[in-house]
């Protein structure tokens, strides 16, 4: 009885197999995300995968229908592709990257993308859902980019952020990067939001290091955010005090009268 038992289980698990490898798959292209949001001035990124189920070798060409402006790039192992090559049976990831201009209104836009060959003709319908732009500008009240500073002091720059985006911009942390033992101090060093359309101002107290060569130096300063970051080059001119000068010209003046004393000495010996 053992033996006709075991003969039926095997019997059974073979036919179960064969109905498995039997039943043909079928060939198709899918989206893991068909719907997404971004800014205007950050890509849409799609993850999607075609499989050609068939018995034979094709050629799958990509294309789409993109609004006036957009742009669509197709990656396959990271290499950029306009069509692919499939063999009977491969699944093939294929990532889908899309950019609409600075300028898109927010909304949602439907992107009808095709992967076509001569037996198949499948098309995915993704949507790219624009909540608005991300944009951040850095200047003076004045316009002006260059400022004198005495060797040894300090000096107040006025900077002013300028959110000139469409959605609100969230912890913009200020830094700067400064000629070696120069400091640099922020009021405030972080502003917590910044609404679209809206400005705010930083006060820089600038420390120049005592015996700073005078001439031209070049201050470069930072304000960084999750969503934008920007910098300003700024030009400053360090000059000498007056009290400085006067030293430096008074020590000249010692050094040339020691010399003519010296002369007037033992120039006659």
């Amino acid at each position: 009885m053992r033996p006709f038992i075991a003969a039926l289980i095997v019997l059974a698990n073979s036919f179960y197999l064969s109905a498995q490898t039997a039943a043909p798959g079928r060939s198709s292209f899918e989206a893991r995300l068909l719907n997404i949001e971004a800014p205007s001035n950050e890509p849409f990124r799609y993850s999607t995968t075609l499989t050609n189920a068939s018995s034979q070798t094709l050629i799958y060409n990509l294309n789409a229908q993109l609004p006036q402006g957009w742009q669509i790039s197709y990656r396959v192992d990271g290499s950029l592709v306009t069509s692919i090559q499939m063999q009977p049976g491969k699944v093939q990831e294929i990532a889908i990257e899309i950019s609409c201009p600075i300028t898109a209104k927010p909304d949602k836009y439907k992107i009808p993308v095709k992967a076509t060959s001569p037996t198949d003709n499948f098309q995915l319908e993704l949507e790219a859902v624009v909540k608005g732009s991300y944009a951040l500008e850095m200047t003076t009240p004045t316009g002006r980019l260059s400022d004198e500073v005495v060797s040894g002091n300090s000096k107040e720059i006025v900077l002013q952020l300028k959110n000139t985006g469409s959605l609100p911009l969230n912890t913009l942390e200020l830094g700067s990067q400064l000629p070696t033992r120069w400091e640099a101090t922020f009021t405030p060093s972080t502003i917590k939001q910044l609404e679209a359309g809206k400005s705010a101002d930083v006060k820089v107290s600038l420390k120049v290091p005592d015996k700073t060569i005078a001439g031209d130096y070049a201050a470069k300063f930072e304000v960084k955010s999750a969503n934008s970051n920007t910098d300003l080059s700024f030009r400053i001119i360090v000059k000498t005090s007056l009290l400085s000068g006067w030293i430096g010209l008074l020590v000249i003046l010692l050094a040339i009268g020691l010399v003519y004393y010296l002369i007037r000495k033992y120039g006659r010996r």
